[in-house]
């Protein structure tokens, strides 16, 4: 018994590595480990619970609450919440310390997300190709009119940035620290946890769990239906993400609180002879490590 408990705890710790950074989502993790649809039914299960607890069906909601596997969610959960209290510290202070080369990294990350996502679910197809290319133009775009990250958020922001950061358990190839970069909230999340400021923690908790019972039945139906389109669209948001993560010189500003001047919008230019070298090794590195895993992973699952 205590080996499979183990076992899982590793696994959920791997799934919360992945989602603190911007790179390898956990629900990529889950797949490679072979664990994402016991995941994704888990997670609908755990849906229909709220769902009839929110339609006052007490004995609705405990008969869906009975047939959870315990033994499966709870020292996942175990392991991914001790990653992300473990590491969240980490990233803070070199996001704050050394922010040029952590927008490196992350680049690097994505990018081999985005590689190893679009071979994940091919969309064949110049149709596909070009939704891609047209919804990753249109945030490119889009990104440049933002003033840098949310510094003091309110309620209704923290709340919608743990629904929006849940959808990563369900979407393989998207993490939730991808799409709290691209709303402004990366720092402001990693900061509270770092502080354990609980009062924040406890509404984006509760986000992530009204954005669960939203989104889970959801997405996972347009993923069984229409899993080419849907697809298409996540690599768009992915390739026009990346503007917010080039380093030099105000991107920095977008993925981090720290105490610089921020000019609006996520700012692009190139960099200067003394400033490339480790942005651009990092990025290199994320890059390698993001196809390395997926080489493994593809070894082990064949």
């Amino acid at each position: 018994m205590f080996p499979k408990v183990l076992t899982q705890f590793v696994r959920g710790f791997l799934m919360g590595s992945a989602d603190v950074v911007p790179g390898v989502s956990g629900g990529t993790v889950a797949l490679v480990l072979g664990i994402y649809d016991r995941l994704i039914e888990t997670l609908r299960t755990g849906t229909r619970a709220l769902v009839a607890l929110g339609k006052a069906n007490p004995r609705g909601s405990w008969a869906e609450v009975q047939r959870l596997d315990l033994s499966f969610l709870l020292p996942l959960l175990a392991g991914i919440l001790v990653a992300i209290g473990t590491l969240a510290g980490v990233i803070e202070h070199q996001l704050n310390q050394n922010p040029e080369e952590m927008a490196g990294l992350f680049l690097g990350l994505v990018i081999g997300s985005i590689i190893i996502a679009w071979k994940m679910f091919p969309t064949s197809g110049r149709s596909y190709l070009l939704v891609a290319i047209g919804t990753g133009a249109v945030l490119f775009v889009l990104l440049g009119f933002r003033s840098g990250p949310v510094t003091d958020p309110s309620i209704p922001v923290l709340i919608g940035a743990g629904a929006v950061a849940i959808c990563a358990m369900i979407l393989p190839g998207i993490s939730g620290s991808f799409l709290l970069l691209m709303i402004g909230m990366y720092g402001a999340v990693i900061g509270a946890v770092h502080d354990r400021a609980l009062g924040d923690l406890v509404f984006v908790a509760f986000g992530a769990v009204l954005g669960l019972a939203l989104f889970s039945s959801l997405l996972g139906w347009l993923l069984e239906r229409h899993q080419q389109p849907v697809s298409a669209v996540l690599m768009g948001l992915m390739l026009g993400s990346l503007r917010v993560l080039w380093p030099w010189p105000n991107g920095v500003g977008v993925i981090s609180d720290i105490d610089t001047e921020i000019v609006n919008g996520a700012g692009l230019d190139w960099p200067t002879a003394d400033t490339w070298l480790g942005p651009t090794l990092l990025a290199v590195l994320g890059l390698l490590v993001v196809l390395g895993f997926a080489r493994i992973s593809e070894r082990l699952t064949h």
